[in-house]
């Protein structure tokens, strides 16, 4: 077994959603300069890198951004480990499986709106890796831009197995099964309900807390997922700094016959590693793995009439170089108040410059009276129509405009400004719903042909 040490950083209460371990610690803050050891004494004084550390560790900087980008986004950290990450045999190539990365060309992207029936759990075993099924994506890694859609399903815990992303970070979206995310700066649990965010180049294994878990994944090649500006809202809102919670450290003290995976140039390849590499003894910096619970995110919504722009409810977004249009912004439609007057409050028929893709994490999304189930997904890009169904529009043209609570519902969007294209999987896979296009077919004209 690893020996597993934490640091006497102060413990966050528990959140609400937060019931995968009651025994991890946390420092809370968005962007923080945080500093956590699990053995005391260890980080330097004063510097980041003497000529010797306390008990023989390595000296490593992990850089998150260039060396030169602007201080307020400038992300690095400063790793103190029992031995440095270049300690490992030569990656060779691996099977990709249902994994796919830019260009995502295998097939002709179509303009319909497309929806989803949830990804089986596999009867194999199956880790969190080997599970992964790409369902759309665009932009290029090389080039820092753009996402990867994906779906997790998994039964099975890594092990004696590493993954690091190069191409992007991956904002983790569980929908059934809670997670253990062993990181290089300390553990994480997420259960659905929460998400956590692993940036670019930092090494993890997934332990599954329960026999299956499956999930969402947007991997985001363009720069760092960020707080989105409040605006006119003022300074406080939507998801608060304080609510985002990083680990302490704790390291693994192993040796044995590993495997680590990376995802390199849009690729998967595989080196042999003779100790775990998660083996930060002390760390500091601003680079650093998160998690957070959705059921703090703070509502902003109308107090008098029609629906506000669906931007209101973003977590977090990656900005593009066009001010106010995202390379993705991360969406979600919790339980809420709806209030509005004189509205149709469901959200309205339209046409998007924005690409979206949707998931379902429990229970139903207001725009869709049935069809659209938890662990399924939906795709609707550039100027493709889309909205409420018949039913929904039917019930809600008829509804009582007295206040209603929105509740066991948590939707999502992951909204990117390139279209969105599918796989040859996903297109082809027998969870596509071919009669997707049915459910707005029921929308019958209504003019009553009077003039004046």
């Amino acid at each position: 077994m690893p020996k597993t040490q934490q640091s006497n950083s102060k413990a966050e209460p528990a959140r609400k959603n937060g019931n995968a371990s009651a025994k991890l610690r946390f420092q809370s803050g968005f962007g923080n300069e945080f500093a956590s050891e699990a053995v005391e004494g260890v980080l330097p004084r004063g510097q980041n890198s003497p000529q010797n550390v306390e008990h023989g560790l390595y000296t490593e900087q992990l850089s998150g951004t260039a060396f030169t980008a602007p201080r307020g986004v400038n992300r690095r950290t400063w790793f103190y480990r029992l031995r440095p990450s270049v300690a490992h045999k030569p990656f060779e190539a691996i099977s990709q499986g249902n994994l796919r990365s830019a260009p995502f060309d295998e097939v002709p992207t179509p303009p319909n709106q497309l929806r989803w029936k949830p990804i089986p759990i596999p009867a194999k075993p199956t880790d969190f890796i080997d599970g992964l099924v790409t369902m759309a994506g665009n932009g290029a890694t090389h080039a820092h831009s753009g996402v990867g859609i994906h779906i997790y399903v998994a039964n099975k815990s890594m092990t004696d197995r590493f993954f690091f992303n190069a191409d992007g970070e991956m904002l983790i979206v569980p929908q059934q099964g809670a997670l253990l995310l062993r990181t290089e700066m300390g553990l994480l649990d997420i259960c659905p309900g929460e998400i956590a965010v692993i940036q670019r180049g930092i090494r993890f294994r997934v332990e599954l807390k329960e026999k299956q878990a499956r999930g969402y994944v947007c991997e985001n090649y363009g720069p760092l997922f960020r707080l989105p500006d409040l605006g006119p809202i003022g300074a406080n809102g939507l998801a608060n700094p304080r609510d985002f919670l990083a680990p302490v450290a704790a390291f693994e003290d192993r040796e044995g016959d590993f495997q680590m995976v990376t995802k390199f140039q849009g690729r998967l390849w595989s080196a042999s590693i003779d100790h775990s590499p998660l083996n930060v003894v002390a760390w500091h910096g601003n680079y650093v793995p998160y998690k957070y619970d959705l059921a703090n995110f703070n509502c902003i919504n109308t107090v008098s009439f029609d629906h506000p722009d669906p931007s209101i409810y973003t977590v977090l977004t990656s900005p593009s170089e066009i001010p106010g249009t995202a390379n993705v912004d991360f969406v979600i439609f919790p339980p809420r108040w709806m209030v509005s007057e004189h509205t149709f409050r469901p959200p309205w028929f339209h046409r998007n410059f924005m690409n979206e893709f949707m998931g379902l994490v429990r229970g139903e999304y207001d725009a869709k009276a049935e069809g659209f189930v938890p662990g399924g997904a939906s795709l609707h890009n550039c100027m493709a129509g889309h909205g409420p169904d018949s039913e929904t529009f039917e019930k809600a043209s008829k509804a009582e405009l007295k206040p209603v609570y929105i509740k066991d519902t948590l939707a999502f969007m992951f909204e990117t400004r390139f279209v969105c294209q599918p796989t040859k999987f996903a297109l082809e896979s027998s969870e596509l719903d071919e009669q997707y296009f049915e459910c707005w077919q029921g929308l019958k004209k209504k003019f009553d042909g009077s003039v004046g």
